[in-house]
């Protein structure tokens, strides 16, 4: 079984983060630290992936910079997509050697997770199914069932996930909708589907429960998911922090 460190950030900028998650991959690569889980919200954000396309950016760089949202550029899979405050965004640094170097499979278990902490709060979320729809989806017009993407009336996103692994480190991973503002996302097409709506715990009437709390939950499926035991840690001097 292995062992996962866990560490709350709070609400943090996203540059600072990705910093962050460099130095441990290499750190990892390297064997000088163990699997580690960074759990966090982000400042308004809009990130792009390796295959994003600069029009799928709906705002200029001025309405931008009026709403408060910073716009980087990185090299993890998908489009682009939109962090803010009211998302659960978790970073994990595992080394997926020597039992677990499949990436179809790491990606399906953040899926998992995903699915799992959205069933706590009742609603019933399943994965997507082609590389256009990784993520985790609801049906909006059916909340308490997903029977895949063919049989949803309304599917819509409420996780997103985008990753890259170096030397089988993982970096990036996931961020899900808990009481997120959605008209945020009006500034992009998310991860470049422009006919699928993104949705958020609370838009599905759930009511939202604090991001930190969210966190404690995800631990426990990670655990659960990854075969590991997942403890909290106290945040080390010189990372990112905020409340």
């Amino acid at each position: 079984m292995r062992a996962i460190d866990a560490y709350w950030l709070g609400r943090v900028r996203y540059a600072a983060v990705h910093a962050l998650q460099e130095e441990l991959v290499e750190a990892r690569i390297a064997g000088r630290i163990g699997d580690t889980l960074l759990l966090l919200e982000h400042e308004p954000v809009i990130t792009l992936g390796r295959s994003a396309k600069r029009e799928h950016i709906l705002f200029t760089d001025a309405q931008l910079a009026e709403h408060g949202v910073d716009l980087l550029e990185t090299a993890r899979g998908g489009d682009v997509t939109y962090h803010a405050p009211g998302q659960l965004v978790a970073y994990p640094i595992l080394d997926l050697k020597p039992e677990r170097c499949d990436v179809r499979r790491y990606v399906r278990d953040l899926a998992e997770v995903i699915i799992r902490l959205a069933k706590e709060h009742g609603i019933v979320a399943g994965p997507g199914e082609s590389a256009a729809t990784i993520g985790a989806w609801v049906d909006l017009d059916a909340t308490d069932r997903w029977e895949g993407e063919q049989a949803a009336q309304r599917p819509a996103k409420v996780g997103a996930i985008g990753v890259r692994l170096a030397h089988w480190v993982t970096m990036h991973g996931f961020a899900l909708n808990v009481s997120t503002n959605l008209a945020g996302f009006s500034a992009i097409v998310p991860c470049g589907i422009k006919d699928k709506p993104v949705t958020s715990l609370a838009a599905l009437g759930v009511s939202p429960p604090r991001v930190r709390d969210v966190a404690t939950a995800a631990r426990r499926h990670f655990a659960d998911v990854f075969d590991a035991t997942v403890e909290e840690r106290s945040v080390p001097s010189g990372w990112p922090r905020g409340e």
